[in-house]
């Protein structure tokens, strides 16, 4: 059985989906079996950072026994496999979402790591999606404003008896006014496992519908996520030398 980790967020427009599609490619890059699934029924946009538009079979549809969820697993860039959600504003019933832990485990028997990206807020989608993973990875901005939402989605999800592995800080360093890593800590009682700097090519790559971790794998905001991925699957990593040292050298 795989290990599968839940990423979530007490509020949306985090970077959770972008995190959660780029660390799928990473852990893929390092030679695991690694599948991404998109638990955010009512607004998936998980396939987009894959340049899987418009797949036929999605999870909405296993979840309404419309389809066997080997049929909504497939292939992404750099050998990640992805099970896309499915765009839809029809509201699954709570029967429906209660089926969601069977279908990861189902999953699990045939991947090393699956990656959950769960709905953002606290609402019974966020729930049931918790209460299916067996760990959680939080994931803010270093603004205030994401820090409550944060905290209550882990006070959910110690009551479910989820375990939460720590918190992720997507877009670092963008301004002087951002809480501090000691700060983000403290408030959320969690230890602070990365931190994602603000980048200019996260927007292109997700423009072009290719994870950052393949396009531009040396820019500062891939070089960090793929740190974070070794340290959650327990690998090995040696980040590449600055370009401005390998210039030195080959002087």
């Amino acid at each position: 059985m795989g290990l599968s980790i839940t990423i979530a967020s007490g509020k949306g427009g985090v970077g959770k989906t972008i995190l959660a599609a780029n660390l799928g490619a990473a852990i893929a890059g390092f030679g695991k079996d690694v599948t991404v699934l998109d638990a955010d029924i009512e607004m998936a946009n998980l396939e987009l950072h894959f340049g899987l538009e418009g797949m036929k079979t999605t999870l909405y549809d296993v979840l309404r026994n419309k389809a066997d969820i080997k049929d909504a697993i497939y292939k992404g860039p750099g050998g990640v496999k992805v099970v896309p959600s499915g765009i839809s504003l029809y509201k699954l019933r709570k029967a429906e979402l209660a089926k969601l832990k069977d279908i990861l485990e189902e999953l699990l028997k045939g991947t090393e790591v699956l990656l959950i990206d769960a709905p953002p807020g606290i609402g019974g989608d966020v729930v049931a999606v918790l209460a299916a993973g067996q760990e959680l990875l939080l994931v803010v901005t270093p603004e205030f404003a994401s820090i409550p939402g944060a905290l209550k989605t882990k006070e959910v999800a110690k009551k479910l008896g989820t375990h939460v592995l720590g918190v992720v800080v997507n877009r670092a360093g963008h301004d002087e006014s951002d809480l501090k890593v000691e700060e983000i800590e403290t408030i959320l009682g969690l230890k602070v496992l990365g931190a994602v700097p603000e980048d200019p090519e996260v927007r292109r790559s997700v423009g072009a519908g290719q994870p950052i971790v393949l396009r531009s794998p040396d820019s500062p905001a891939a070089l960090a996520i793929k740190k974070l991925a070794a340290e959650l699957i327990g690998v090995k990593y040696t980040p590449p030398a600055p370009k401005s040292l390998l210039r030195f050298f080959k002087r």
